[in-house]
């Protein structure tokens, strides 16, 4: 899977979005991709395609609008869609899916802007947008829900939310008690990783039963504004972050995790507001770049769980193993093992009448596969 802003973001060289000019274009007569995906994001993404065994995901995310549409008049800052654009807003998405397909990368979803919390209060100093629950609700039930639905993207997935997971008791919950109606058009809902330390993943379950599957759309390290170390080479810790909050979330009831970027520099960027973050893949030049190991903690997942695999329950005895477990296609069984203690272990892992001992070294992760 594969999350592509529509139009700018932090991690964009320079503040950009569609459409920007004329100035109240209500119809978007003048939408065009940008340089941006002519350059770079199409090529790579076809590229991906073509590597790849399996059908690739593109899921498609706004940051912002153009700043005509917002009632702030900028990039970033607290800000809501002006009520007069509700339904320009909707028409910016179907523009997206309209013109990436038209350049041979079809859209599998979008989600209902970025954070849009960041809108709401002044945090960030990149691009954002603002949504109350109402204001969500109401935009999705009248307008980007009804757009997409009726037209021949029809199929396109909707994921609402695309924020903390702390938002889903008083965003969702919100949205839905407000708009029921906005609740029909959404396939799922996107969540982020930050500040998942300080929120139980039990808050899952008040999703988990509503028959819409979730998907952390977002995780990086070297992300905490006192973190002066962006950017850590091998860096262990930040590997054994990444599979714990993977292992914590798919135990949870999500079906999937997504990386924030593919690749930064040295830096953590190019970031037009120096936001600089880690990456599992640093380029550190035209000739080289480096796997981190949070590169390597993904792929004990990515590598061996394919696309339509069943996760299964896993019960340990004792405290010091962390771990999840799925059945294949093939009906081939893989555990995820993690063992975040300074100590070797020897695991017993039984299935039905199958028992393996494993040996899994201090602080390591590591796969099974079992026939």
């Amino acid at each position: 899977m594969i999350r592509v802003p529509i139009g700018g973001c932090d991690f964009s060289t320079h503040p950009y979005a569609y459409n920007e000019l004329p100035a109240n274009d209500v119809k978007l007569s003048n939408f065009s991709l940008a340089a941006e995906d002519f350059n770079l994001k199409l090529p790579l993404i076809k590229r991906l395609r073509a590597a790849s065994t399996e059908p690739v995901h593109v899921l498609g995310t706004t940051w912002s609008p153009p700043v005509w549409m917002k009632t702030n008049n900028k990039i970033t800052g607290v800000s809501r869609v002006k009520p007069e654009y509700f339904q320009t807003y909707a028409d910016y998405h179907l523009k997206f899916l309209e013109k990436y397909l038209e350049n041979g990368v079809p859209v599998w979803g979008i989600t209902t802007t970025n954070e849009p919390f960041n809108g709401v209060l002044p945090l960030p100093t990149f691009n954002s947008l603002g949504f109350t629950p109402d204001g969500m609700g109401r935009w999705i039930a009248e307008n980007l829900g009804p757009t997409i639905r009726n037209s021949k993207f029809k199929d396109t997935k909707i994921l609402g939310i695309d924020d903390q997971r702390y938002v889903i008791p008083f965003w969702y919950t919100l949205v839905v008690d407000l708009w029921p109606e906005a609740d029909t058009y959404l396939d799922g809902l996107a969540v982020h990783w930050y500040l998942n330390k300080e929120v139980p993943p039990s808050v899952y379950t008040l999703v988990n039963n509503t028959g819409k599957f979730i998907i952390s759309t977002e995780a990086c390290s070297g992300f905490e504004l006192n973190n002066p170390d962006k950017v850590i080479l091998g860096s262990w810790k930040r590997a054994e972050d990444y599979i714990g909050d993977i292992i914590e979330s798919i135990n949870s009831g999500l079906v999937g995790w997504i990386d924030w970027n593919l690749c930064l520099d040295p830096q953590g960027g190019p970031n037009w507001v120096e936001n600089f973050v880690d990456s599992p893949i640093i380029v550190t030049s035209s000739t080289e770049f480096v796997k981190q190991p949070m590169f390597y903690a993904m792929a004990h997942v990515s590598k061996f769980v394919p696309r339509g695999s069943q996760r299964i329950d896993v019960r340990i005895k004792g405290d010091s193993i962390e771990a999840m477990a799925f059945v294949l296609p093939d009906y081939m069984v893989v555990v995820v093992i993690f063992n975040r203690q300074d100590e070797t272990r020897k695991v017993r892992l039984q299935l039905f009448s199958k028992e393996i001992v494993v040996t899994v070294h201090a602080r390591s992760i590591s796969t099974v596969q079992i026939p």
